[in-house]
């Protein structure tokens, strides 16, 4: 089904179609920074705004037009003689002028005949072309258009000599099929650049432009992140892939500045990219689930289709309930953190029970439960160990602790009272361990809050026992009472484990 190999020109409309997007509204020097970010970037032509439309949009343009780059420079017309001469005012090299040849459209929004429409469009390019500019014409509404009219409108442009043409699907309403079928049969009857430009009301505007290039289209009409009216544009980043690397054409795209590009619109429009989005998205080379992480440690081509590095990104893995532990051993080495099998063991075991509750597990979150983890003792180096606690606190309560501690394979109870229930907690847990050591709390800090009342909280202590002797010990649990309680039996097994030692 393809079409000899080209280098497929990218035209972007961010800065036109793009803006229309409701909500957006970009200021000249807005403008102006995305213009040389998109030429950087490569696009062939940046399509700058519809310079009618007011002051500063015109303004825009002109601004545009003067930055001396790379980038062909566009300006959008309707088909008539005031709407060219705006646009060639600003010293665009290029013209975008457009009428509707839909019956919908010349119908209700031009009430004009075919014949009319016909003239205006003959009109409007032959004017365009006086100017020594180039000319791109689109009839709007294309894909809802009769196709015997839309030739004979097709055939009359390039007889004006128009230097492009552009087949809008204003609506987004082709499918793949009926596109390759169109452009197929334009491509084979006009002897010009057949361009593309869809919308994505049904999800389909990045798999029609794709076709069109399969049936001979050597130019696409993009906005960074899909951007546009209603349910966007076609997407730019998405689009280049796509035919880079599924339909083996060339771009003249630098790929390895599209997110970069992606965060500035973000940034400058307001709009930000839905997570799971393609290439863009910040979820796009992310990866919790166990077989995935361990395919991708081994291999990324298993589960990354494109490079992360190719579209200027870095591949990462999530901690989760689905997480395994090449994913999440690999996490922790970016940390610095080395974890053998056994501590992998208990750091997945705290992650999945993390996730079971529904909650996510961030990257300060694992880090604290795998230093928790790693820096702890054995359970054949624990002397103490922790059965059982309950603590009573509130308003006109005096707080209170009790726990149950297992110390050398015997059972030991004690209560105590505290100004809080980490500090009643860790009197009881002295009260009990007073006859073997003398240990005190001289340091407690807690950390990585990482937001909302569930948190993973980590308790880091440091522990001092009657001779002078400092040890520092963590624990982090969802439970700030219950990582403190952890924390400390850790500092004292640890005053212990030195003294058994010795």
């Amino acid at each position: 089904m393809s079409k000899k190999s080209k280098v497929i020109s990218i035209f972007d409309t961010t800065l036109r179609d793009g803006e229309q997007t409701p909500g957006i509204s970009l200021t000249p020097e807005d403008k102006i920074e995305i213009a040389h970010k998109l030429d950087s970037l490569g696009v062939d032509t940046i399509e700058a705004g519809f310079p009618l439309v007011s002051k500063g949009e015109y303004e825009a343009v002109k601004r545009i037009t003067k930055e001396k780059l790379r980038s062909e420079i566009c300006g959008l017309a309707r088909a008539n003689r005031m709407d060219i001469d705006k646009a060639i005012e600003c010293d665009v090299d290029c013209v975008h002028t457009f009428i509707a040849t839909s019956d919908i459209h010349m119908k209700y929004k031009l009430k004009m005949s075919k014949e009319e429409v016909l003239k205006a469009a003959v009109d409007s390019v032959e004017y365009a072309k006086k100017h020594g500019v180039v000319v791109e014409f689109s009839p709007e509404d294309a894909s809802r258009t009769d196709f015997s009219y839309l030739m004979k409108v097709l055939k009359a442009v390039t007889d004006a000599k128009t230097d492009r043409i552009n087949i809008p699907d204003t609506v987004g309403v082709m499918d793949p099929r009926n596109v390759y079928d169109w452009i197929s049969k334009i491509t084979d009857s006009i002897k010009i650049p057949i361009s593309i430009h869809c919308h994505n009301d049904f999800g389909l505007a990045v798999a029609n432009s794709l076709t069109a290039v399969e049936a001979g289209a050597t130019q696409v009409h993009a906005t960074i992140n899909g951007l546009g009216e209603r349910a966007g544009n076609a997407s730019l980043e998405e689009i280049v892939m796509g035919i880079q690397l599924l339909l083996n054409k060339k771009t003249n795209i630098n790929t390895k500045l599209l997110y970069e590009t992606s965060k500035l619109v973000t940034r400058l429009t307001g709009i930000s990219v839905q997570p799971n989005k393609a290439i863009v998205g910040e979820n796009a080379f992310g990866h919790e689930a166990g077989i995935h992480t361990h395919g991708i440690s081994a291999k990324p081509i298993t589960y990354e289709p494109i490079s992360p590095e190719l579209v200027g990104r870095k591949r990462w893995f999530q901690a989760g309930k689905h997480a395994g532990t090449h994913g999440l051993k690999a996490k922790l080495a970016e940390a610095g953190l080395d974890a053998d099998d056994t501590h992998m063991k208990e750091i997945l075991g705290r992650v999945k029970e993390i996730g079971d509750k529904g909650k996510i597990v961030t990257d300060i979150d694992l880090i604290s439960i795998a230093r928790a983890v790693i820096e702890g003792l054995s359970d054949e180096e624990k002397i103490l160990n922790l059965k059982n606690l309950s603590v009573l606190s509130g308003m006109n309560t005096v707080p209170t602790a009790s726990v149950k501690l297992l110390l050398d394979g015997k059972e030991h109870i004690a209560s105590a009272t505290g100004v809080g229930p980490v500090d009643s907690a860790i009197k009881a847990i002295q009260k009990i361990i007073s006859p073997l050591a003398n240990v005190r709390l001289k340091e407690y800090r807690l950390e990585a809050i990482t937001g909302g009342s569930d948190a993973l909280a980590e308790v880091l202590i440091k522990v001092e026992n009657g001779q002078g002797n400092f040890v520092s010990a963590s624990a982090a649990r969802e439970d700030v009472v219950m990582a403190s309680v952890e924390a400390m039996i850790e500092g004292i097994n640890k005053i212990l484990a030195r003294k058994k030692r010795k």
